[in-house]
C-alpha cells in the first residue's frame, strides 16, 4: 500500500548517493588495474612483475578511492552542516525577513502570493529551521551525504572492479596479454555499464557507449607508455 512513508521506495532517486560512489569505484577499479596491466605487460616478457604491479594497485587504489570519498563526503557534510548552523542563526536575527525568503521561494514555484505567504507562516510555525533548511538551502534527507557509507561503497566497489583484470592478469597468456586484458576490460566495462543504467532508471545504450569510449582512451594511453619506453622486464 502506498504511503506519506514509503512513496519513494520505487523510485531511483533514492539510490544515487551509494550507486554513484559503487559505479564510480568499480569503473575506476577496473580501468585502473587494466590500464595498470597493460603498461606494465606492454613492457614484459614474464608474468610476475604485472602481477606485482596489479595487486600493489589493487590494495593502494582501494585504499585510496576509500579515503578520498570519506573525505571528499565528509567535507560536503561539514558544509552543510555550516550552512545549517548559519541558517538557524538567521532565523534567531531576522525571522521577518526569513519567513518573506520563504514565502518568495513558494511564490516562485508557482502559488499565488497569499497562499505562498500562508504556507511560509504555517511551515515555520511547524518547523522553521526544518523548512528554510529543505527548500531554502536545498538538503534533505535523500540529498544529504554519508561519509561511511560512500567510503565503504566506492572502497567494495574498487575492489571488486580491480579483481576482474587481475584474474585476467593470472589466466590468460602471457603473450599478448594487452590485448586479452584491453578485450576482457571493455566486456567487464559494459557490463557494469549496463548494470548502473538499470540500477539507475537510464539508457543502458548510452551508459555502455560512455563507459566504454573513456575506459578504451585510459588504456590506449596506457599501453602507449609501455611500448614508448620499451624496457622489457
Amino acid at each position: 500500500m502506498l504511503t506519506i512513508d514509503n512513496y519513494l521506495d520505487s523510485h531511483y532517486i533514492k539510490r544515487s548517493n551509494w550507486l554513484r560512489a559503487a559505479v564510480l569505484g568499480a569503473n575506476d577499479g577496473i580501468i585502473s588495474i587494466s590500464s595498470l596491466a597493460i603498461g606494465v605487460a606492454a613492457a614484459s616478457n614474464t608474468r610476475e612483475p604485472i602481477v606485482l604491479a596489479t595487486v600493489a594497485g589493487l590494495v593502494a587504489g582501494a585504499l585510496s578511492m576509500a579515503a578520498g570519498e570519506y573525505v571528499s563526503v565528509s567535507s560536503q557534510t561539514d558544509t552543510e552542516q555550516a550552512d545549517i548552523t548559519r541558517e538557524a542563526q538567521e532565523l534567531k536575527d531576522m525571522p521577518e525577513a526569513e519567513l518573506n525568503i520563504l514565502a518568495e521561494i513558494y511564490e516562485r514555484r508557482g502559488l499565488k502570493k497569499e497562499t505562498a505567504r500562508q504556507v511560509a507562516t504555517e511551515l515555520m510555525a511547524a518547523d522553521a529551521l526544518g523548512a528554510h533548511v529543505r527548500d531554502e538551502l536545498g538538503i534533505n534527507e535523500i540529498s544529504q551525504a554519508n561519509p561511511i557509507q560512500a567510503a565503504l561503497a566506492s572502497g567494495a566497489s574498487f575492489t571488486t572492479g580491480g579483481v576482474l583484470p587481475l584474474m585476467v592478469i593470472l589466466f590468460a597468456p602471457v603473450r599478448q596479454m594487452e590485448y586479452y586484458l584491453y578485450a576482457f576490460t571493455i566486456l567487464f566495462l559494459s557490463i557494469l555499464g549496463a548494470i548502473a543504467a538499470r540500477a539507475g532508471g537510464s539508457d543502458v545504450k548510452k551508459a555502455i557507449i560512455r563507459i566504454t569510449i573513456w575506459g578504451t582512451l585510459a588504456m590506449g594511453l596506457s599501453a602507449l607508455v609501455g611500448y614508448l619506453f620499451g624496457i622489457k622486464i
